[in-house]
């Protein structure tokens, strides 16, 4: 019996964590972030909060939270073009909710910037308030 239930433990966390996979995106790396933004040829989302976003953000990006309701009209027609979503660091998942929403409208070419805000100012990149 208690091996039964091991093999059923076991096989939920496989399944649990294809899941998971599916749901996650690609990280972008820093200097590709930098390259889209001077080229202009990526919308950023920033899911840190209103709060933060007025503190500093990257520039261009999009305040998730203060823009949920009207999200579609601040992207591109394109549903391929570039959409990276990217919250406080390493650590934070508060991206995923742009990520998901953004993933609703229909777009497919969506990213993570996972250094966040946190990774932006420390490279010595600019924000923007």
């Amino acid at each position: 019996m208690k091996f039964s239930f091991a093999v059923l433990a076991l096989a939920l966390s496989f399944v649990s964590a294809g899941l998971m996979a599916e749901d996650k995106v690609a990280d972008i790396k820093h200097a590709d972030l930098v390259k889209a933004v001077a080229e202009k040829k990526v919308v950023l989302i920033d899911c840190n909060g209103s709060d933060s976003y007025k503190a500093g953000h990257i520039p261009g990006a999009v305040d998730f939270q203060a823009n949920k309701a009207e999200l579609a009209a601040k992207l591109p027609a394109d549903k391929a073009a570039l959409v990276v979503a990217y919250c406080g660091n390493p650590n934070c998942n508060a991206y995923q909710a742009g990520v998901d929403a953004v993933k609703k409208l229909g777009y497919t070419n969506v990213v993570h910037y996972s250094e966040g805000i946190a990774g932006w100012k420390k490279s010595g990149e600019k924000t923007a308030q």
